[in-house]
């Protein structure tokens, strides 16, 4: 089993919802005031039967109109025609604006020959258009020509592949273990974004359940640094790929090259 981190680079994000490029060797961030700035790693992982997409970034474009995701894609050596699953731990925007990609004036599938597998009620909460960290047209563009998977709690999606429904940072988000060919790779969302939440106890505000959010960080904290399991980080300012080790009651995590 492979896996790469796809980084799409680092943005600032106020109230507005909107994301703007955020260059930090030449921009101020005392620009962006009232802003969170966000690092967005979607990754890819390759195993001997499957292609898979762990969520899918903004949906940017590069200069040359490519979609960003597509082109990470190629310069980790694959074929984005190729991927055959894209699982996803959410719908926030910022997880799900890449699903879809503008062709001639029209939202269509990134992914158009791929498993999309998304979870039952997230879907259903994304489409109703309550939230607005949800943009409804990807979800009614990806309904109208991708095969959709919908998945429910917790289970084993194929063998080595299991989901588990965690609902800290939204009601019905969910994370996934791949343990195959060797290797054993925890993808955990927004649940476990970053490495640096795992050196400190906190309570974001951008979390549904922030307590549960924190309990949770430090479960699988635990589970990875126990069993060995390489951490994927969705939105880490550092590095993407990490192991992680205890020191007594604190964490200590080491970037994976």
């Amino acid at each position: 089993m492979e896996f790469f981190a796809l980084g799409e680079g680092s943005y600032s994000v106020d109230a507005t919802k909107k994301f703007i490029p955020f260059n930090p060797e030449t921009d101020n961030p005392k620009d962006r005031p009232a802003s969170l700035f966000i690092h967005v790693n979607p990754f890819l992982i390759k195993t001997k039967t499957d292609l898979i997409v762990l969520d899918t970034g903004l949906g940017f474009k590069d200069t040359r109109d490519e979609l960003m995701l597509h082109q990470n894609i190629r310069n980790a050596g694959f074929d984005p025609d190729d991927v055959t699953l894209v699982m996803m731990s959410h719908l926030h925007y910022d997880h799900s604006g890449g699903l879809v990609v503008e062709r001639n004036g029209k939202l269509v599938p990134s992914f158009p020959q791929a498993e999309h597998v998304i979870n039952k009620q997230e879907w259903e909460f994304g489409m109703s258009g309550k939230g607005s960290s949800y943009h409804v047209e990807i979800f009614e563009a990806l309904q109208a020509s991708a095969k959709i998977t919908f998945i429910e709690g917790n289970g084993e999606f194929k063998p080595g592949i299991r989901y588990e429904h965690s609902g800290g940072h939204c009601p019905a988000h969910q994370v996934f273990w791949f343990d195959m060919e060797g290797e054993k790779v925890f993808f955990g969302g927004d649940e476990l974004p970053e490495p640096e939440q795992l050196l400190r106890k906190f309570i974001a505000k951008y979390d549904m359940d922030g307590r549960k959010a924190m309990m949770l960080r430090e479960e699988y904290g635990k589970k990875a640094a126990v069993e060995g399991w390489k951490c994927l980080f969705y939105h880490s300012k550092s590095f993407a790929i990490g192991t992680v080790e205890t020191e007594g009651d604190h964490f200590k995590v080491k970037p994976v090259y």
